[in-house]
């Protein structure tokens, strides 16, 4: 009896210890910490430990069309009592839209100086109140680097070197480097193809101009030309001068607007014969010498009105006329791709044109028809220092002629 009483009060207590457990693991978790509730707690700064603000500041800004030189003064943190001064400063009325300055300016806007790049490759410097504001002036030491570019013709030369970021004046060099073999006023097709290898000078780590044309290759119309600059000329991978003894136009680009032969003269209305080929451009275009020579007359000439005539080597000759400007004077020697004059209206012309004639001993011919002579290759002990430089440089154009070709695929 007393056996089963124990057992019941051990069956009891363990009943017991089970519901204290089962409540003990069915209790509530803890309320989560709600996001929404904002904690304020005011913080002490000490004033000591603030860093104190730059005593100068450096500053660069482009120099834009339509800027006064007051206003962008102003625009580099300089107080308007310095501007004053600085206005009057000459070197600073030098600066032309595009041109980058940097400066060094108190936090109270006194400038420390001032410097940029001129067109010369002149580093010009001015300095702050303390100097006086003097101007001084260095030659820039420019760096250069290589750079390869590609692009194909789908209206002008000078679209397709835009669209791929060639300057300018790289593309001027292409056509004036395969001049002699192709005319950029006539011969351009869509799909012509392009790849060159040029220089680009930097100053401080930022480009300022581009330089020269190291190699370049042109497709046109299925034909393939290939450059290499060397020893100041630009030859084919066998040696061979591409420079021709005479430019094929004497206008960079421009637009012929009569040809050579049988036309309506536009002022006396009747049937002549047009001896020369006439380039329509904006009156002071210039106009470049087509060959080396010296120069057989310079002056005013009846209908042709201001006129420069050039005596090359052997029979040939030129005649450059209607010029708003002469360059040259009769006896000069010229050399080829210097200026004899700008485009203008003078004499009988109806509006500004180059009219230019191609001369065999005295008789005008037709400069697109005949075959140009060439200028001398590399001489034999040459080739060997040519190739071994020329050739790094054809293989880059290789590369830039796959990425092309791939591109187009």
């Amino acid at each position: 009896m007393r056996h089963r009483t124990l057992a019941r009060a051990v069956i009891a207590l363990l009943a017991t210890s089970g519901v204290v457990a089962a409540f003990a693991t069915m209790a509530p978790a803890p309320a989560p910490f709600a996001p929404d509730s904002p904690l304020v707690e005011a913080l002490s700064i000490r004033t000591d430990a603030l860093v104190p603000g730059p005593l100068t500041y450096r500053r660069e800004e482009r120099f834009q069309r339509g800027d006064t030189l007051a206003g962008f003064l102003q625009r580099l943190g300089i107080a308007d009592a310095d501007v004053e001064r600085l206005k009057r400063v000459r070197a600073l009325q030098q600066l032309r839209p595009g041109m980058m300055v940097t400066a060094e300016v108190g936090a109270d806007g006194t400038p420390h100086y001032l410097n940029f790049l001129d067109g010369r490759d002149t580093l010009v410097r001015i300095g702050g109140p303390l100097e006086g504001y003097r101007a001084s002036e260095e030659r820039a030491q420019l760096y250069a680097r290589t750079v390869m570019k590609a692009g194909e013709i789908r209206s002008s030369l000078f679209a397709a070197s835009d669209a791929a970021g060639i300057p300018d004046s790289i593309a001027m060099q292409l056509a004036d480097v395969f001049s002699g073999d192709v005319d950029f006023h006539r011969d351009l097709r869509k799909g012509d193809r392009f790849s060159v290898v040029y220089e680009l000078h930097h100053f401080a780590g930022r480009p300022v101009r581009a330089g020269r044309v190291l190699a370049a290759e042109f497709t046109n119309q299925g034909k393939t030309f290939r450059a290499v600059y060397f020893k100041g000329g630009y030859y084919a991978a066998d040696g061979k001068n591409l420079r021709k003894a005479f430019l094929r136009s004497p206008l960079e680009f421009s637009r012929v607007t009569s040809g050579f032969g049988s036309r309506r003269h536009p002022i006396h209305k009747d049937w002549r014969a047009h001896k020369g080929i006439d380039y329509g451009a904006p009156i002071g275009t210039r106009v470049r010498s087509v060959g080396n020579g010296f120069v057989d007359f310079a002056g005013p000439k009846g209908g042709y009105g201001n006129v420069v005539i050039v005596r090359h080597q052997g029979q040939y000759s030129t005649v450059y006329a209607h010029l708003s400007r002469i360059a040259v004077r009769r006896g000069a020697r010229i050399e080829q791709n210097d200026t004899v004059g700008y485009v203008g209206q003078t004499g009988w012309a109806t509006g500004p044109h180059l009219h230019y004639e191609f001369r065999i001993a005295g008789e005008a011919r037709n400069p697109f028809s005949i075959a140009m002579p060439a200028a001398a290759p590399l001489a034999a002990q040459d080739l060997p220092a040519f190739q071994a430089h020329a050739e790094p440089l054809a293989a880059q154009l290789d590369l830039l002629r796959a990425g092309n070709l791939a591109q187009l695929e």
